[in-house]
């Protein structure tokens, strides 16, 4: 499969020793396809053993969840925090409560978060973790009993120094708050160990827009770099309706973009004369979902059921921001035949790997979750920051700061794949300037 021995050697023995975990393999084959590039000429990578040691977490902590719902009735749920490589900073990563989280899932988001924190600049490694509890339907109280069950066991593994949890999916700033008082609690101390606070107890102004925000940021750096030209004027759509797509969508319409369809977990609302963004970020944001809506309430506007089809609609740039895997190589395609020249990933890896092959292979400007998705972490790094010096700083320069380190982040992408004679492969920059950080903290500190 790789001109490297080596690698395919290497992918073999992942794949036998984590059958079944699709959603990990399909993260290590993408970042497989960059190291194809840079393995033969670094023997370092092969003597110290770095990919055999840099695809398996430090550390795995699996724990029972018992809790009472509001009929008195015992549940039990599987939390998990996959402690991934520390090798540059305290494990770092978002908690996700979601009917589908389990190890495979976990694995790749904390694999990939471990690039993702490198190419900040910030001293953060990579972690990520969760449980199988789906929030949704569950009362406040229902909610508090299970975040403060799980923080029973959490607590003993995370600390401001040693692991630093954040939101994800299922997971905001109410578990955030439940999480945080009661490890306060049993701890006794009042640390920064989480992020995406609440502003009335260390939380960071920027934060909730940061990831969607600083998406666009890095969309206007392709476009000035790769067309000589902004997102003014250009059709967009957009998948999902939750932070990071609404404050994208949000950002989008700042700076001129005409976006023209979007999804939510119902189905997606298209009007080719641009929808009414204010509306779709106000409705979103008190029911979660949009769509349906937004379509009895403006005429002349197309409502599809079920999210997948919008990947058919005409567009300039897509920008799926839902959840992983929800770009294949049929979607790919159909969006190339419809015009798209550039699809940047506002979640972690919505396209899989058979997607990203085609992109890069068909002209198609594409950009990995790793490096444009990297705004949320980024502000959450700057939480800490404020939190270690017990100042908080305006929205303004947060704001500019973000923007600043996406800028960094393309340029370290860019440069580095013109380093490697592949200058339009963001995907292949991403991985390997991620990687060359982690690398050589990895080599400084010894077998460890």
């Amino acid at each position: 499969m790789y001109k490297s021995k080596y690698l395919n050697k290497v992918l073999r023995e992942i794949k036998a020793k984590n059958k079944g975990q699709k959603e990990f393999i399909s993260a290590v084959e993408e970042f497989f396809d960059s190291m194809d590039f840079v393995v033969d000429k670094d023997p370092r990578i092969e003597k110290f053993a770095i990919l055999e040691r840099i695809t398996v977490p430090e550390r795995i902590i699996t724990m029972r969840v018992p809790w009472v719902d509001d009929k008195g009735k015992i549940r039990v749920n599987t939390g998990y925090r996959v402690e991934f490589n520390s090798a540059i900073g305290p494990y770092k990563g978002g908690m996700r409560f979601d009917k589908s989280v389990n190890l495979s899932i976990l694995k790749f988001l904390g694999f990939e978060q471990t690039f993702k924190n490198s190419l900040t600049g910030l001293p953060m490694g990579g972690g990520k973790g969760g449980a199988d509890f789906d929030p949704r339907g569950k009362s406040d109280g229902e909610i508090m009993r299970f975040c403060q069950s799980m923080m029973a066991e959490l607590f003993r593994h995370i600390g401001p120094n040693t692991d630093v949890p954040a939101g994800d999916l299922g997971f905001g700033a109410r578990e955030i708050g439940y999480m945080f008082g009661y490890y306060k609690k049993l701890r006794d101390e009042f640390t920064g160990v989480f992020t995406g606070k609440g502003m009335s107890y260390g939380g960071s102004l920027g934060r909730p827009e940061a990831t969607g925000y600083g998406l666009l940021y890095f969309v206007e750096e392709m476009l000035r770099e790769f067309k000589k030209t902004s997102i003014k004027g250009m059709k967009v759509i957009i998948s999902g309706s939750g932070k990071v797509g609404g404050m994208a969508a949000a950002k989008a319409a700042e700076l001129g973009a005409k976006l023209v369809a979007m999804s939510d977990i119902e189905g997606y609302v298209y009007d080719p004369n641009g929808l009414d963004v204010p509306y779709i970020v106000k409705k979103a944001k008190e029911k979660g979902m949009f769509s349906k809506d937004y379509a009895a309430d403006h005429k002349g506007v197309e409502w599809h059921a079920g999210p997948h089809g919008m990947w058919s609609v005409p567009c300039d740039i897509a920008l799926p921001c839902a959840t992983q895997g929800e770009i294949h190589e049929a979607d790919a395609k159909l969006l190339k035949k419809n015009g798209c020249f550039m699809l940047v990933e506002g979640a972690n890896m919505p396209c899989d790997v058979e997607a990203i092959r085609y992109f890069n292979s068909n002209g198609v400007l594409f950009a990995p979750g790793k490096a444009s998705n990297a705004g949320g972490v980024a502000v959450s790094g700057l939480e800490m920051s404020q939190n270690a010096i017990h100042l908080s700083w305006t929205f303004e320069e947060v704001d500019a700061r973000l923007k600043q380190i996406m800028k960094d982040i393309f340029k370290k992408c860019h440069d580095t794949a013109v380093k490697y004679g592949q200058p339009t492969n963001i995907a292949l920059g991403a991985n390997i300037a991620g990687f060359e950080k982690v690398m050589d903290a990895m080599i400084a500190q010894g077998v460890c």
